[in-house]
C-alpha cells in the first residue's frame, strides 16, 4: 500500500472526529472532551509542570533507522499482558489523533511534544499517531517513524506503543497508550465496586 493510499484510508477513518482547534494536526474525539473539575485541572497542570521540558529536549541527532514495514513496539514494566495485547489488536477506542504527514523532523518534534501534553491535559488514554513509511524520500527510510521509536519512551506518561492495525494505517501509524490519571483510576474502581464507602461520623 502506498503512502497516498494510506493517507486516504486514514482520512476516511477519522472523518467523524473533530479538530481540537489548538493545532492543525491534532484531532480529539468527543470521548475526550469532558470538562475537568477544578481538582482534576489542578492535578493535570501539576503533572504537566513536572514533565515540562525545554523545547529541545527531544533529540534530533543520529537515530537507528527502522524499515518501512517494521512493527514498532514498546511497553514499560508493569503493563499487563492483556492490556498490551488489546493495544496491539487496536481494541481500545482511539481518543486523539496526530497526523505527521508532510512535516519535517523539527516540525514533527514540536507537534509531538505539544500533542502528548495535550493528551495528558485532556486525560486521553489511547492516541493514534500517523507517521507514514517514508517511501517518498530517496533513501526509503521512514525518518519520522524512526524518531518516534526514540522519542515516545522519553515521555513519562507514555506507557506503551505498538504499530497500528491496517484500518488505522498499519505500520505507517502507531497506537500510544498513555498513563491513566488518578481521577480515571478512581472512576474505574467505582464502576467495578472496588472502593469501599467510608462510614459516616
Amino acid at each position: 500500500m502506498h503512502d497516498d493510499d494510506e493517507s486516504e484510508l486514514f482520512r476516511r477513518e477519522v472523518a467523524d472526529v473533530k479538530p481540537l482547534g489548538v493545532s492543525s494536526n491534532l484531532i480529539l474525539s468527543k470521548a475526550a472532551e469532558s470538562i475537568p473539575s477544578p481538582g482534576q485541572q489542578y492535578s493535570r497542570e501539576a503533572a504537566q509542570r513536572s514533565i515540562k521540558q525545554d523545547e529541545g529536549w527531544l533529540p534530533t541527532s543520529f537515530i537507528e533507522p527502522v524499515r518501512p514495514e517494521s512493527v514498532i513496539s514498546f511497553r514499560r514494566p508493569g503493563i499487563q499482558n492483556g492490556v498490551f495485547q488489546r493495544l496491539q489488536k487496536g481494541a481500545y477506542e482511539v481518543e486523539a489523533i496526530l497526523d505527521l504527514h508532510g512535516l519535517n523532523v523539527e516540525q514533527a518534534r514540536k507537534e509531538l511534544d505539544h500533542f502528548i501534553h495535550e493528551c495528558v491535559q485532556y486525560d486521553v488514554r489511547l492516541a493514534l499517531i500517523s507517521h507514514g513509511k517514508g517511501k517518498r524520500n530517496k533513501d526509503q527510510i521512514p525518518l519520522l517513524k524512526s524518531y518516534l521509536v526514540r522519542w515516545l519512551p522519553m515521555f513519562p506518561d507514555v506507557m506503551a506503543f505498538n504499530s497500528a492495525q491496517k484500518r488505522h494505517g498499519g505500520t505507517g501509524a502507531v497506537y500510544v497508550l498513555l498513563r491513566k490519571s488518578e481521577a480515571a483510576k478512581e472512576l474505574t474502581r467505582l464502576r467495578l465496586g472496588l472502593t469501599a464507602n467510608k462510614p459516616s461520623k
